[in-house]
């Protein structure tokens, strides 16, 4: 029976309320439990209104909510944006905004937390955001949106305005200027006006920094406008002062899109310094930091981009350019062939044999220049070293050089019964003076056999005789050296030794194109996916899309390369032809007289111009810093070959072998990786490099001055001392072979002046560095050849001088274009846009794409300069044409 003081027993069914009433108690937090002990929170709702400023205070126990509406037309868009400014001071306790639209939701706190590198945390007070714009289909409709204010903390003032946003729709072709911040983002919409299928959003500011983040998003809702989120959707890329994204109108199903402009927390990316982030003993280390107005002013234009029609124009126009080559050089033929028509009856009359002339394609015939008026070859001399002449029995040649009757070869026996070539006597090696014994026939070669089949014939089955060996040691260190010197070797064995370079770099190229174009492919294809447009370095302001290829004029251009390597290929095989029907008719002057024809290095020399353009459309696909060894490559293949075919004009039995040849590529190729990478700033790799590149033209310098016959062993000291001991203090005399001399001691001077300047400045580039080394001793040594081929009496034709001429000129305009630097990956994707330009021809190429069509021109001009050179030297024999 109950009394006053017992207690209150409840109903089991009333237990589980009680308890999950307590269990919500426990769970709430301190300051909830706090100011609400009653479990109530008061709201309102207010009617608002745009352009009004609401300065309100909102708590743990009271929620705001304003309501506006506004009219939607179908054919009209207006944006609306957001202000809030919180002025009081509670960041543990931040003030949560959230805007309830038709079709979206929007939250944001503030203060705003943003984070930066090493999650660095910045606070923002002052906050704007632009609402999305749900679409109707009505003629006009009033939409309605709220909103709500609330906070955990006991009292917040803030500060609520909403306005509409002008010129919230661009439109073509005119500028509109904006500020935006890291909490104040700004974008706009942009809708494709009939008949144009793409544009170019450009975004320019006087002010490289704050950075800024343009992104390109479809229309839809949420809007990704913040730091840390533009960058899920959409097209994007960091810019200081230019940017610049191509939009096409296949890519937007509603044929409109959003163009939004963030600035970033931080400047890093874009190439700025990391802010000072202070921190106090009594600071925790998570404290954000107060950035107050970090605000960029920007301009932004909407351009229409080049039509299709522009498309076809240019490719026709490029065509049309390297094609026209094709058609050229078909003329030239035609032209030879008929003026060699016209001088066929007086050869017939002369009763002369044929003779091969310096035609481009190397079948043309021309007369004696003795017949002509003009001096004969045998009476060429050589300044002041003396003449090269052949004299009579009873008139020893006088104050010159000794070049040898090649009929005296049989009584020295050069050890190859079958060779064409082995017509230098080792008997004037010891330089004795001595006479023809009659004035040298042609007649005496005509009856050789010719064009010997490629057998086995290994280079060791000549050198490794004891007495050819001696014998080379006599002829390659005498004095005064001709061609058929150093041209004694089988051709067989030689033919085979210069295939190797076409067949070796074919092998290259194929094993280097395969993978770089796959991994081109993956670049171009993680750019389309991800829309991350900072992965690839190009010059926006004129990149123009086809298909999945972001910049095709950058790839278009590089065809040239291709199209006039394969013509020089064919001119080459178009001349080894005729060469091979002159050997087989038993041509004496296509066996005894002329520079050795060599084919096998113009062969590598072509196909590399055409990997070259091969692989630098692959790198411009998407160029960057991990794929920039594609564009020079070949580069210096091409620079090594050209320099390796100059030397073997004159020194056939000497010239590298392909193998060493390419290893030595493939070792500056590392050196150019390695530099790019490890070499910025980095004095011990200067260092290192340096002394290597000094070492290495020291060991070529002598390999050059001793023609090889020289070794590198244990003994090379004690030899240098001796040499400097008999040469130097013993007796001063001069140095034996006076133009090697000259041209070693100039290359040592650049070299060396190269190296020092590697060393003191260490430029940034140092794959361009690099590239220079090998231009300029290409350059050094093409000069030196034609000072010494025209002070040994020698001529250059036409032919060659007007590509001489004409290849210097449009170097010259290649170079201008190639230094103007539409971009580079030594900076940053933001900084690298700061040196973009527009298009400058056909509003479709710009200054690369211009360098690309000079300097595919100017090689193929300087490789036919290396081939018809020497074409004057065709009708002389081969013992009256100077080593130099």
């Amino acid at each position: 029976m109950p009394g006053t003081g017992a207690a209150r027993v409840l109903p089991t069914w009333a237990l589980p309320t009680w308890v999950l009433l307590a269990w919500v108690l426990l769970a709430l937090p301190p300051s909830l439990a706090q100011t609400q002990p009653s479990g109530r929170r008061w709201v309102t709702e207010k009617e608002a209104r745009f352009d009004t400023t609401y300065t309100d205070w909102v708590g743990a126990d009271l929620i705001n909510i304003y309501a506006f509406n506004h009219s939607v037309r179908r054919n009209r868009t207006e944006g609306v944006r957001v202000s809030v400014n919180v002025l009081s001071d509670h960041k543990d306790l931040p003030v949560l905004f959230v805007v309830r639209q038709k079709e979206a939701v929007v939250s944001f706190q503030v203060p705003l937390i943003l984070r930066g590198l090493y999650q660095r945390k910045y606070a923002y007070q002052e906050v704007s955001r632009t609402l999305c714009q749900p679409q109707t289909k009505a003629e006009v409709e009033t939409q309605h949106f709220y909103v709500d204010v609330s906070t955990l903390s006991l009292n917040a003032s803030y500060q609520l305005r909403v306005t509409r946003v002008e010129n919230f729709v661009l439109r073509t072709n005119e500028r509109f200027s904006f500020n935006a911040t890291a909490a104040q983002p700004q974008y706009f919409k942009y809708k494709f006006p009939e008949g144009l299928d793409s544009v170019i959003v450009k975004v320019t500011s006087a002010m490289a920094f704050p950075c800024s983040v343009i992104s390109i998003q479809d229309i839809l809702c949420p809007v990704y406008d913040l730091d840390n989120n533009v960058a899920f959707i959409g097209m994007y890329q960091t810019m200081t002062k230019k940017a610049a994204i191509t939009v096409q109108k296949k890519d937007f199903p509603s044929n409109s899109f959003y163009v939004v402009v963030v600035v970033k927390t931080e400047d890093e990316a874009c190439g700025g310094a990391l802010p000072y982030y202070p921190l106090s003993k009594n600071a925790s280390p998570d404290e954000p930091v107060d950035q107050h107005n970090r605000q960029k002013m920007l301009e932004v234009t909407v351009s229409p981009a080049i039509t299709s029609e522009a498309y076809v124009s240019s490719m026709l126009f490029c065509l049309g350019i390297f094609l026209s080559f094709y058609v050229l050089t078909l003329l030239i033929a035609c032209w030879e062939s008929c003026r060699q028509q016209k001088r066929k009856g007086l050869l017939a009359a002369m009763d002369s044999p044929s003779l091969d002339t310096a035609s481009l394609l190397g079948h043309a015939r021309s007369i004696p220049d003795s017949f002509l008026g003009h001096a004969p070859y045998d009476s060429y001399g050589y300044g002041s070293f003396g003449e090269c002449r052949a004299p009579s029995l009873a008139s020893p040649p006088v104050g010159g050089r000794p070049c040898h009757p090649p009929h005296l070869a049989v009584l020295a026996g050069n050890g190859s019964s079958g060779s064409t070539e082995g017509i230098t006597d080792s008997m004037g090696s010891a330089e004795v003076p001595y006479g023809y014994v009659g004035e040298r026939s042609l007649e005496n070669v005509a009856g050789r056999p010719r064009l010997d089949s490629l057998s086995s014939v290994e280079e060791d089955d000549y050198d490794t005789l004891a007495d050819i060996d001696y014998d080379k040691n006599v002829i390659r260190t005498k004095q005064y050296l001709c061609v058929a010197d150093l041209a004694r070797k089988d051709k067989r064995v030689l033919r085979k030794k210069y295939q190797i370079y076409f067949w070796n770099i074919a092998t290259i190229a194929v094993f280097y194109a395969l993978p770089v174009i796959q991994l081109v492919i993956t670049y171009q294809t993680v750019v389309n996916v991800t829309g991350n447009q900072d992965i690839c370095y190009y010059n926006f302001l004129c990149a123009h899309p086809l298909g999945n290829l972001s910049a095709f004029n950058n790839i278009l251009s590089n065809l040239g390369y291709v199209l006039l390597g394969l013509l020089f290929l064919l001119i080459i095989l178009q001349r080894e032809i005729n060469y091979n029907r002159a050997l087989m008719r038993n041509d004496t002057h296509a066996l005894e007289c002329g520079i050795p024809k060599h084919f096998g290095l113009f062969y590598a020399m072509g196909t590399a111009l055409m990997m070259e353009g091969l692989l630098s459309a692959c790198y411009h696909v998407c160029p960057n810093y991990t794929n920039f060894q594609f564009d020079t490559s070949f580069m210096y293949m091409i620079a090594g070959l050209c320099m390796l075919k100059l030397y073997q004009k004159r020194h056939p039995d000497i010239n590298a072998s392909a193998y060493s040849a390419y290893a030595c590529l493939a070792l500056v190729i590392f050196f150019s990786v390695v530099g790019v990478v490890f070499g910025k700033g980095n004095t011990a790799f200067w260092i290192v490099f340096s002394v290597i590149h000094i070492v290495a033209t020291l060991l070529l310098s002598t390999q050059l001055y001793y023609m090889g016959r020289w070794k590198l062993d244990s003994g090379i000291l004690r030899r240098i001392l001796h040499v400097l001991y008999t040469d130097c203090v013993r007796q001063c005399s001069g140095p034996m072979y006076v133009d090697r001399m000259v041209l070693l001691v100039m290359g040592n001077i650049v070299n060396w002046s190269l190296a020092a300047y590697g060393l003191i400045v260490r430029p940034n580039d140092f794959a361009s560095y690099l590239l220079a080394i090998g231009i300029c001793n290409l350059l050094l040594y093409f000069a030196f050849y034609i000072i010494m081929k025209l002070r040994s009496g020698e001529r250059i034709k036409l032919i060659p001088l007007l590509c001489i001429v004409g290849t210097s000129v449009v170097w010259g305009f290649a170079l201008f274009f190639f230094f103007q630097g539409l971009s580079t990956w030594q900076k940053t994707p933001a900084e690298s846009r700061e040196h973009n330009r527009d298009c400058i021809l056909l509003d479709f190429f710009d200054d690369h794409d211009i360098w690309h069509f000079l300097s595919s021109i100017a090689m193929f001009g300087s490789f036919l300069v290396l081939l018809t050179l020497d074409d004057d030297l065709d009708c002389v024999q081969r013992d009256k044409i100077y080593v130099f």
